[in-house]
């Protein structure tokens, strides 16, 4: 597990089916993943008990942020397409409202950048943010990443598209 003094970055487990519903099913988030339905709990259940933890094989891992004191679920950390051959890899985060504006998703991205910095040996990380995002660029600004394009209407929200900014750190 990753961890700091106050959060640990963990697999996730059959015990947080019913978090991974409430968060995957939040309508408010769908726009900053590819989310176009709910999901059931029984296909949570199965993707937790199926879940492959190696990234050269599944091309992606789902980290639980936990804070260490109660070991409390606050939100995830996501690595997806992975690409071993260049080096490179998507990462997004979601952190539940309470603890939103605490240093936690900094935090958590911290322990993640060392990760695919020393033990993935990855040579850069990006992530694409909607460009009304304000708080999401301001995060991953204030760690390092860079805005190195400017999609537009890429990212669709019922009936309109939101432009969106390609950033990307070297690791």
């Amino acid at each position: 597990m990753l961890s700091s003094a106050r959060i640990t970055l963990r697999p996730p487990e059959p015990a947080d089916v019913d978090t991974l519903y409430r968060w995957e099913n939040n309508p408010e988030v769908w726009n900053v993943g590819n989310t176009v339905a709910p999901y059931s709990r029984k296909l949570l259940w199965e993707y937790i008990d199926t879940y492959e933890a190696d990234i050269f094989k599944s091309r992606q891992l789902r980290f639980i942020i936990e804070i260490n004191d109660g070991h409390e679920p606050v939100g995830t950390v996501d690595l997806f397409d992975f690409d071993p051959v260049n080096s490179r890899c998507g990462v997004g985060i979601l952190v539940i409202p309470a603890f939103r504006k605490a240093g936690i998703a900094s935090e958590a991205l911290d322990l993640v950048i060392s990760y695919c910095r020393r033990r993935l040996s990855l040579h850069q990380l990006y992530c694409t943010i909607g460009a009304t995002n304000t708080i999401s660029m301001a995060l991953f600004s204030s760690i390092g990443f860079s805005v190195v394009g400017h999609m537009k209407s890429w990212l669709k929200d019922g009936a309109s598209y939101e432009d969106a900014y390609l950033c990307q750190m070297l690791l």
